[in-house]
């Protein structure tokens, strides 16, 4: 048989992985930059763009989609093209994928640290920036499928099949939670509200872990650790359950992070035990993993990259241990809204993503430049370095997680809560201070990375068109029986419709009776919408990340409901478009903040949290007191409002400003009575007039209608 010469295209794999390494590098900085605020507010600087609100967005972007994003990017196209015996499908593909890409991620920091936002974590990019995405996923796409059209390999190793299901569970996740109305260029309101938008952003953001922190880092797994092993994988027919066991699985799991919330209760259940379930498959890829290196553990103590592998895969399964448990009610009871959660999350950030990443740029590199690796001791340095910087990140947070949790429950002997919410706070500032360190360690370790990449890089020659020999494909002869799943691996678009299919199922069932079904949204009538000074408020609160430290969702617990008041109804949330419920409380619950406080007490507040809270690592919000209420938006807010169903009268948009003005100069007079002068179009009265509007409606309804709702 005829064998064709080819070449690899390692000239775009370089590319990713010069961006994995920099955004990599900016993505650490921006989390320490935040993660040194939850206990030095000051290191805002008092500028809008460096708060805690604006740059926490900014870190989880940059880890999410720049650096693991490239990292996925620069294996997918160095794997894809070896493993298809096949050069990519265009070289155009490519370039337009890496720089619309890059561009995103330039577009996505600058909106954001300029407060552009949609208010949804991990989906905060605004829609233009949204549909510069999906074009960019399409081209990616287009370029994927059509180098697997034309391959030299008739059967489909086991990391495209997780590359495929990755393409089209993103697709389907972007487009699905991103359905928004624009208001303008850079706002927009999401299209579905209150329980149905935490719902659908849930099941986004839970399954954004799952299919772009996880699937395609998997696929990643089975082809460059047994590549540095130099061991086949441990079990084909485990990697088939794996599979299929878990993109089916992991899609229903994303009601387990609104537990005991006012989502229905047939929706939470649902999410538990899948989440559960999810742990069956979740540890046979990692066991997969870690078999694969049987015989080889002497090599792993010499090589660095192995050393990074192990640990990853280790994480793993530590991650996809915890999470099912945090979905258990009693667990979840203690772990949510406290640190346990962020420490959760960065066992696997930390240790799977970045190890993998770290690992598979060592393994590459070399191998690109034709050269050894520049120095396995800093290598090993850095393996240290990031270990050690992991335990001191995450154990200090589960420890304040279970401090926050008992502080948070604790009531004295008379039947009151032990501890004002402040007290718990500055009590975990000094675990906040060894989170920092951890990270601080953690970011020189890559650092490290960077210097010896750049080494290896200078020594070698970089191998641009590196060339390949393989027969076309060609009609394969039967040659008795086959495993029954060979058939599917020779159907890509196969797998692609099945794949789709199996994600699909569990989106279905959980949102469709949540969205037709009346009961699991029932109505209260005192529930009316916001006001549009309330409106612009909340636009303002939204813009400002607020909601990265506070929530507005209080459970049905005793501690709660002391604290905070009336436990929440999910009628109360449909006007809010995007909800609000938050997933960690930095600061207290907002959800019943209407009235608690005057008006001068918020104004102070936002001025300087310590005037009224001393200790507060809250940073101050002083340009609110001087910035204008943008008016000129308030009709297309209001006619957008209109279009979601939000029941203002016809024709209120040009009624809108002047209501907007009264009750402003109401709260102006109000401060002044306060000896607080201040102009009635600042923005800051906009934030009172929301923040004091936060539980009205509730506290307003009769009590036999709350116990009915």
């Amino acid at each position: 048989m005829q064998v064709e010469k080819f070449y690899y295209d390692n000239k775009i794999v370089k590319w990713f992985a010069v961006a994995t390494a920099v955004w990599g590098i900016v993505g650490m900085l921006a989390g320490l930059y935040a993660a040194i605020q939850l206990y030095a507010p000051g290191a805002a600087l008092g500028y809008a763009p460096t708060t805690f609100g604006r740059v926490r967005p900014v870190h989880t972007n940059a880890i999410i989609f720049a650096f693991v994003g490239n990292c996925i990017f620069t294996g997918v196209y160095y794997s894809l093209q070896r493993l298809c015996k096949a050069r990519m499908f265009s070289d155009k593909l490519s370039k337009l994928h890496f720089w619309g890409w890059q561009g995103i991620i330039v577009a996505a920091a600058i909106t954001l640290l300029l407060g552009y936002t949609t208010g949804k974590e991990y989906a905060e990019l605004e829609w233009p920036i949204d549909v510069a995405i999906t074009l960019v996923w399409v081209i990616f796409g287009i370029n994927m499928f059509g180098t697997i059209i034309k391959r030299r390999e008739r059967h489909l190793y086991v990391a495209i099949w997780f590359y495929i299901a990755t393409w089209v569970t993103v697709a389907l996740l972007h487009i699905v939670n991103s359905v928004e109305i624009p208001v303008s260029f850079f706002k927009s309101y999401s299209w579905y509200a209150g329980v149905q938008d935490a719902l659908v952003q849930w099941w986004y953001g839970h399954n954004a872990v799952a299919f772009f922190l996880t699937t395609p880092i998997l696929g990643l797994m089975y082809y460059f650790l047994p590549k540095a092993a130099n061991r086949p994988v441990y079990s084909y027919r485990l990697s088939i359950i794996h599979f299929w066991a878990l993109i089916f699985i992991y899609i229903w799991a994303g009601p387990h992070h609104l537990l005991y919330t006012a989502l229905p209760d047939w929706a939470q259940s649902l999410g538990t035990v899948f989440s559960i379930m999810l742990l069956a498959p979740s540890w046979g890829g990692m066991l997969n993993g870690l078999f694969t290196l049987r015989g080889a553990w002497d090599k792993v103590r010499e090589e660095p990259v192995l050393k990074f592998f192990v640990v990853a895969v280790t994480c793993y399964g530590m991650a996809t241990f915890e999470g099912p448990m945090l979905s258990l009610k009693n667990v979840n009871a203690i772990s949510h809204f406290t640190d346990w959660t962020i420490a959760h999350v960065h066992i696997g950030g930390l240790g799977w993503n970045g190890f993998m990443a770290f690992g598979m740029l060592y393994w590459l590199v070399p191998r690109m430049w034709g050269t050894p690796l520049y120095s396995k001791k800093l290598a090993t340095n850095h393996f240290w370095l990031g270990t050690i910087g992991i335990v001191l990140y995450a154990v200090p947070l589960y420890w304040a997680g279970f401090a926050q949790a008992q502080m948070w429950k604790t009531f004295t002997e008379e039947g009151q809560l032990k501890f004002q919410f402040l007290e718990t706070v500055t009590h975990i500032i000094p675990m906040y201070v060894s989170r920092s360190i951890g990270g601080g360690l953690y970011l020189v370790g890559a650092l490290l990375m960077v210097y010896n990449l750049a080494k290896t890089a200078a020594k070698g020659y970089f191998i641009s068109d590196e060339v390949c020999e393989a027969a076309p494909l060609h009609k394969e002869e039967s040659h008795g029986r086959e495993h029954w799943h060979r058939w599917i691996e020779r159907k890509p678009m196969t797998l692609l419709v099945f794949s789709l299919i199996v994600v699909a199922i569990g989106g279905a069932i959980e949102m469709i009776p949540t969205f037709l079904v009346k009961s699991n949204v029932p109505s209260i009538a005192s529930v009316k919408p916001y006001t549009p000074l309330e409106l612009q408020g909340r636009d303002i609160y939204v813009r400002e990340g607020c909601y990265t430290c506070h929530s507005q969702m209080i459970r049905p617990f005793r501690d709660e409901v002391a604290r905070y008041g009336e436990y929440s109804k999910a009628g109360e949330f449909v006007y809010d478009h995007p909800f609000q419920w938050g997933s960690k409380r930095t600061g207290p619950d907002l959800a019943r903040e209407g009235g608690k406080y005057p008006d001068s007490w918020h104004y102070n507040h936002m001025m300087d949290p310590r005037i009224m809270s001393p200790g507060s690592i809250m940073p101050s919000y002083s340009w609110l007191l001087d910035n204008k209420i943008d008016t000129g938006s308030t009709p297309a807010k209001i006619r957008a409002m209109q279009t979601l169903g939000v029941p203002y009268p016809a024709g209120y948009d040009k009624q809108a400003n002047h209501d907007l003005m009264i009750q402003a100069n109401s709260i102006r007079l109000s401060l002044k009575m306060d000896k607080i002068e201040t102009p009635k179009d600042a923005e800051i009265v906009a934030v009172i007039a929301y923040l004091q509007r936060l539980g009205k409606d509730i506290k307003a309804m009769p009590k036999e209608q709350t116990a009915k709702n």
